[in-house]
């Protein structure tokens, strides 16, 4: 349950936006034209492809009834992620970051057209949409590192931490309204259910979802072309072989044991408790709540990752941090093994809520971890590697629940089996890391503030696995 190609560096603005406190209220950066318009056109394209992500999953339940094949969707996602985030940072520190999101945003418009067209005229196969479904994420694998660097143009320095907070709050919303609102859509047609043929009428539905997705973008790409700030790498910032650069950037990740450690748990955690491609199973064969009920099983981790992320904001956590990320990280687990196990629609929601709200605080203090050990010239290449992992894990999770489960008879008995265990992997893993791993253990952010005691708040700047598009 990790966030898509096109979104996983949608809020990994400014780098250095943690390391100090800052006074200014967030929505001072509003005062900005550039940056309110490019944020609320995001906004709306966010919930459009929040809505293509829970069609695109719906879809292929329609054409399959096969866990195996959902948990593939996350594998499509995956590969373009890792051939092609390294050299999106490298690109985006040589090129016009606005021409860059421009060309990607028109390619990921071109990709919702194709699905809605193709669907529209039930042309639609299971590999068009795999395949639609990479050049998805290739796209966004550039388009993420542009992002995160053109967006400390639009303000000022003092009130980039503000900028970060609401660019956050704009994705987890789009994360809560986005599946709400296919899943209404979809309900919308009464034969809209896996338990009948796939029908024009069936999947008419779906191929509203995709155009309203493409017609998403054009807010987005208005912004992007009529935007005052200049794209353009500072001089002198393509001078370095990209090799070269891209060898530097690995280098100092996996020299760094704090950095290896919390990429390593992160990396494992998700790949065992990744499995919100499986929904779709749960919302009709276990729960019996249908579309409706899958788009607002979809939105609840969001809804605890914003409640996490508000918390964190409101409430500075201490600078010993480490035993607060294994702790995050096992309630990570364990909520995904209450999700495995129940048989409740409410318990469902509540388990996923709190998914979402833990790994919000883990990710929190994942990210301020990361930032604060980072020369400042080292930071894009290493969130360009963390993203391979960031991404990787969840995604093929999703691959390996839908494996699991496929060796079931019982479609209900195996996506069970398959999310308690992956659940009950990630607590075992993380008390394993937390006994050999003593560096981790006792992390205090507290020694790169002058052995302060609380570490000042800061808006999460990555969103979290729960706080992430699924199974895309």
């Amino acid at each position: 349950m990790k966030l898509t190609g096109q979104f996983h560096y949608f809020t990994a603005g400014y780098s250095g936006a943690v390391s100090r406190p800052t006074s200014h209220p967030p929505y001072l950066a509003l005062r900005h034209r550039d940056f309110r318009r490019l944020l609320a056109s995001q906004l709306l394209s966010l919930v459009g492809s929040q809505m293509q992500v829970v069609a695109l999953n719906w879809h292929i339940y329609l054409l399959t009834h096969s866990p195996l094949a959902l948990g593939f969707v996350g594998l499509t996602r995956v590969v373009p992620i890792v051939v092609f985030s390294l050299w999106g940072g490298v690109v985006a520190d040589r090129y016009d970051r606005r021409r860059i999101m421009i060309a990607t945003q028109l390619s990921m418009t071109a990709v919702a057209l194709a699905l809605s067209g193709l669907t529209f005229a039930r042309r639609e196969t299971l590999w068009a949409l795999y395949g639609l479904n990479f050049l998805s994420a290739a796209a966004g694998a550039f388009d993420g590192p542009a992002r995160n660097s053109l967006l400390p143009r639009l303000v000022p320095a003092r009130e980039l931490a503000g900028a970060l907070s609401l660019n956050f709050s704009a994705f987890q919303a789009a994360m809560i309204g986005g599946p709400a609102i296919a899943g209404l859509i979809l309900a919308g047609h009464a034969s809209a259910s896996p338990l009948v043929p796939a029908t024009p009428a069936s999947t008419s539905s779906l191929a509203l979802i995709y155009f309203l997705n493409a017609v998403s973008f054009v807010g987005v790409i208005f912004a992007l072309a009529t935007m005052h700030a200049s794209g353009a790498p500072e001089k002198g910032a393509g001078d370095a072989h990209p090799l070269h650069a891209l060898k530097e950037g690995l280098r100092f990740v996996f020299t760094t044991p704090l950095m290896v450690w919390t990429m390593g748990l992160d990396f494992l955690a998700t790949f065992f408790s990744g499995s919100m491609s499986l929904l779709p199973i749960f919302a009709d064969q276990v729960l019996r709540v249908g579309a409706r009920g899958f788009g607002i099983l979809v939105a609840a981790p969001a809804v605890g990752a914003l409640a996490g992320s508000i918390f964190v904001s409101i409430r500075p956590l201490p600078s010993r941090q480490g035993t607060i990320f294994l702790a995050s990280v096992a309630a990570y687990g364990a909520a995904t093994v209450v999700f495995g196990f129940s048989r409740n629609f409410v318990l469902t929601m509540a388990a996923l809520a709190f998914v979402g709200l833990a790994d919000a605080i883990s990710t929190v203090i994942r990210q301020t971890l990361r930032q604060l050990i980072t020369p400042d010239r080292l930071r894009g290449r290493m969130t360009s590697v963390n993203a391979i992992f960031f991404t990787g894990g969840p995604q093929l999770g999703e691959m390996e629940a839908g494996l699991v489960a496929s060796l079931f008879a019982s479609t209900a008995v195996g996506v069970t089996v398959s999310v308690v265990s992956g659940g009950l992997a990630t607590v075992l893993i993380t008390g394993l890391v937390a006994a050999v791993a003593p560096r981790v253990r006792r992390y205090d952010a507290g020694e790169h503030f002058g052995g302060s005691r609380q570490v000042p708040p800061s808006p999460v700047t990555e969103p979290g696995r729960a706080g992430t598009p699924i199974g895309s």
